[in-house]
């Protein structure tokens, strides 16, 4: 099955057995339908041969016969239709939630990968296999509906019927049939292969238009316009090469198998004619045969065109399932954290965030009491984010450990913790401030989704963004814009820090964000969280990543990072007067 991707798809269909079976039990009474009536056709035929359709009277012509195949023809037309516009409502609602149970699935699986899986992969990656990908897979199986199994329902009976009428009447069709789908499959793999790299390509355009539109920016701010627009256009030029490779490859290599089913028809014909000629079969039966035959003929050439949306799909279905079956490197524990106040303690950790080998830290150990503030120095690249990543399990260590607790309540690996429990509890702000595009209040809700007003003001006077409000026309409920676009970067991230100072951590890491902030608000900022800190039960332990000597000087303590491991601490004015790294880092 893991061979099959697309088949793994269609076992999704087993999450809904009742619509399943019900859609292939009126498809298949559809076509039984349709063949009765080709062999009712046949049979009308007959009489007419014989005189019985239409017979002359002492008083004129009797249609009453004539009336009678009408309508029974016309009635059989009528339910026919009828059952096949239900079969046809119910494969398009079942093709429709397997595409929500699809995407639905991606969606919990990248929530569930770790930060690693995607730096490797873009988000305009992810964006196609939810999109594209996923739609290309729903079109294939309610194609499948409406070709694969109605067409391999039509070839039984058919060839069933033709048996009937003349064994050897239906053993060349049925020859013909088996060549011309041998030689459609034999391509298939070519076409995924072409699918394939289509969507390589596409995943390129997605990618370029997704930085497009985030980067908008820095492109107006170099004048980058057309360059872009170059870019865009060149990925653009490369979908359409590779598209229309396939298209040519598909045009040069299924008329060939199309062309041998259709012989099925001179067959037929010719073979029925003799018969007839020879008394052996009726001109009736004859016309039953070649309706029969033609439909056959149709719906696998039907076939032959569908064969370029199932090897989309194959390829489709295939790089949504390496997404599917990555396997997460993080795993969630099943302890819970130490009661009390927690700190943070790391002994001997080594880390690749990447997984390429490329250590960024190594052998760093470093021991942040509860209740104390500790600032992190370091270089550009010397691995800060990835120390602060480590403290969640964003990202996962080679070596050594990350725990959390107190010397008092004993300390605990985050390996062996509940995920969700830790993540509640130890929270990491980026510098990067991601708001959602809605209203600043439910931003501020995400981490306590029942905060009530008085609150969420408390948190943005505790963040130093109170007078924000103020500037904000509908205050509380305005809408803060893609990313929060309508906000400047200092009110974003202040906006950010209240947020995370709503879900009540225990852990507090600041990765260099308050970067955007000026020296007196940060400072601001960070007094209102040690006066909150002081009224809590449990005091609230904080890690800031540090890149000006103002936001160091606030700590209790400062770690100084280089070379993948802490080479000093103490006091800022200890390290001042005993550390050239920290000067240098600090420009003292």
């Amino acid at each position: 099955m893991r061979r099959s991707p697309l088949l793994r798809c269609l076992a999704v269909y087993g999450e809904m057995p009742g619509r399943f079976l019900l859609t292939a039990v009126l498809l298949a009474a559809v076509n039984i339908a349709l063949v009765g009536q080709q062999v009712l056709v046949g049979h009308a035929v007959q009489e007419a041969q014989h005189g019985k359709l239409v017979i002359a009277g002492s008083g004129g012509l009797d249609y009453s016969r004539a009336w009678l195949w009408v309508m029974l023809l016309l009635g059989l037309s009528l339910a026919r239709a009828t059952v096949q516009y239900g079969a046809g409502l119910l494969s398009l609602s079942i093709g429709q939630r397997l595409l929500t149970i699809l995407r639905g699935r991606i969606l919990t699986q990248i929530q569930r990968l770790d930060l690693a899986y995607h730096w490797r992969h873009g988000v305009g990656e992810m964006v196609t296999r939810m999109t594209r990908d996923a739609d290309k897979v729903r079109d294939a199986l309610i194609n499948f509906w409406r070709q694969i199994f109605e067409t391999g329902l039509i070839v039984v009976i058919s060839l069933g019927l033709l048996f009937l009428y003349s064994p050897w009447l239906a053993l060349v069709p049925a020859i013909l049939l088996s060549i011309g789908i041998a030689l459609l499959w034999s391509e298939a793999d070519t076409l995924v292969a072409l699918d394939r790299r289509i969507g390589d390509a596409y995943d390129a355009v997605t990618q370029d238009l997704s930085e497009g539109v985030n980067g908008v920016r820095v492109i107006k701010a170099f004048s980058l316009g057309e360059a872009r627009a170059d870019r865009f256009r060149h990925h653009v030029d490369l979908f359409r090469a590779e598209a229309r490779a396939a298209i040519r490859h598909a045009s040069r290599r299924v008329p060939l198998p199309q062309t041998i089913i259709a012989l099925s028809h001179a067959w037929v014909l010719g073979f029925g004619a003799w018969m007839v000629a020879h008394g052996t079969l009726g001109l009736g039966a004859v016309v039953a045969a070649m309706l029969v035959v033609n439909t056959l003929v149709l719906r696998i050439e039907g076939i032959g065109r569908l064969l370029q949306v199932i090897a989309d799909a194959r390829a489709s279905a295939a790089r949504i399932w390496e997404v599917l079956d990555a396997h997460p490197v993080i795993r969630s524990g099943a302890q819970p954290l130490p009661t009390g106040p927690l700190g943070i303690r790391l002994r001997n950790l080594s880390a690749s965030p990447l997984g390429d080998g490329a250590t960024v830290l190594r052998d760093l150990s470093l021991s942040v009491q509860p209740g104390e503030i500790v600032a992190l120095v370091g270089a550009t690249g010397s691995g800060k984010s990835i120390l602060t990543a480590l403290l969640p399990r964003l990202v996962e260590v080679d070596k050594g450990a990350v725990e959390v607790g107190s010397d008092q309540a004993g300390w605990q690996d985050v390996r062996e913790t509940d995920l969700r429990e830790l993540r509640r509890r130890v929270h990491v702000l980026p510098q990067e401030s991601f708001l959602f595009s809605d209203t600043l209040a439910a931003n501020l809700r995400l981490c306590a989704p029942h905060a009530t007003e008085a609150q969420l003001r408390e948190a943005l006077d505790n963040a130093a963004a109170g007078e924000l409000l103020e500037r904000l026309s509908e205050g509380l409920d305005t809408r803060v814009g893609d990313r929060g676009a309508t906000l400047s970067g200092g009110q974003r991230q202040r906006v950010c820090l209240a947020r995370a100072l709503l879900a009540d951590v225990d852990i507090l890491v600041l990765d260099d964000a308050t970067s955007a902030l000026d020296a007196r608000t940060e400072r601001r900022a960070i007094d209102n969280i040690r006066a909150l800190r002081s009224g809590r039960t449990r005091p609230l332990t904080m890690l800031i990543v540090a890149s000006r000597l103002s936001t160091a000087l606030i700590a209790d303590r400062v770690a100084v990072l280089g070379e993948g491991r802490i080479i000093a601490q103490g006091s800022p004015e200890h390290l001042a007067n005993n550390s050239a790294s920290y000067r240098a880092l600090m420009g003292l």
